[in-house]
């Protein structure tokens, strides 16, 4: 019925953070990159890409997300910006905003923030600098 599971179906992840990784830092990524491990720090992708990023049940991320298309069914605490398309599965719990222009959301996902849609051609906000941690470092993945 909804797109998303032939888009889900069909989606090449060039990118696994395995559920025993720890990543601090920002993560840039093109493609389609998917989270089983711990992410401290933003994932960004480029905003006119057709990338995707996928957040399992195992996953989480303690910092921003900037992508076009975002599927989690995992945890996220901070913002999220899906530029095109944000699927919120049964396992999803986001305790930030969200920013969207399509959106799925499944029974038993949780938001604890505002949803904020954006209409097409509106100015949406904007993927902030990769912001460097003293004790950080950046991470980039083509």
């Amino acid at each position: 019925m909804f797109s998303s599971k032939d888009k889900g179906a069909n989606t090449h992840y060039d990118t696994l953070i395995s559920a025993k990784t720890e990543i601090v830092g920002d993560v840039k990524f093109t493609g389609g990159l998917h989270v089983d491990g711990l992410i401290k720090g933003n994932l960004l992708a480029e905003p006119d890409s057709d990338a995707v990023v996928r957040i399992s049940d195992k996953g989480r991320v303690e910092g921003q997300i900037h992508a076009p298309n975002v599927v989690i069914n995992g945890n996220v605490t901070g913002d999220v910006h899906a530029g095109k398309y944000i699927e919120l599965a049964k396992k999803a719990h986001v305790n930030g905003d969200v920013y969207y222009h399509a959106m799925e959301m499944v029974l038993g996902a949780q938001v604890n923030g505002k949803l904020n849609h954006q209409a097409k051609g509106a100015p949406g906000k904007k993927a902030p600098e990769a912001v460097k941690e003293q004790s950080g470092a950046d991470a980039k993945v083509d």
